[in-house]
């Protein structure tokens, strides 16, 4: 069965969003150490997961980073690997390399696991991600805890989880990143 790992940036106190979805707290200021962990994690990957509305900001920048020398090898990791867009409101695929599946989406996530291939990455949004970790389908958490507080906003987890820490790893920017298991009921 093929893994599914989660990657998410999230603020040091558990928000993924603003309450209006705002971003503007991330860290961006990336040093090689934090680029080589998000390269060895998404190294075995060919396949990525990911709702409609973070798929509309996603794909083109990828798509349009693949043109940046510095980014070049990263981008194309991220904008050829086939992905796969969860949405209730898009029947077709306006991207390149990418299927949308409006079905039930516990159902097409196992149906990706089962079938023959290497490890998925599921990237959010908050709602898309809060909808998958009660199905327990999710293998790895990559928790990206950036170095800021906003007092409110969207959070991922709407019910208890148990999680395993499997690893800590703290980067020059002030990233911390917290690798998890899922505690097995």
């Amino acid at each position: 069965m093929r893994k599914l790992k989660l990657q998410m940036q999230q603020t040091i106190d558990g928000f993924v969003g603003g309450s209006n979805g705002e971003q503007d707290w991330m860290e961006w200021n990336w040093g090689d150490d934090i680029k080589k962990y998000v390269s060895d994690i998404t190294a075995p990957v060919d396949t990525i997961i990911m709702g409609r509305k973070l798929a509309e900001g996603f794909i083109p920048y990828w798509a349009e980073a693949i043109n940046n020398p510095e980014m070049a090898s990263f981008a194309h990791k991220m904008h050829d690997t086939p992905k796969v867009v969860f949405s209730k409101t898009l029947g077709t695929s306006k991207w390149e390399n990418t299927k949308v599946s409006n079905g039930d989406l516990e159902a097409e996530i196992s149906r990706l696991k089962n079938s023959p291939g290497s490890d998925i990455i599921m990237y959010g949004g908050a709602n898309f991600v809060s909808n998958v970790i009660p199905t327990g389908l999710i293998d790895e958490y990559h928790l990206f805890v950036n170095p800021a507080a906003i007092g409110k906003g969207l959070s991922i987890f709407n019910e208890k989880t148990s999680l395993a820490l499997v690893k800590s790893t703290n980067f020059e920017c002030g990233i911390v990143a917290l690798h998890y298991e899922p505690v097995k009921k």
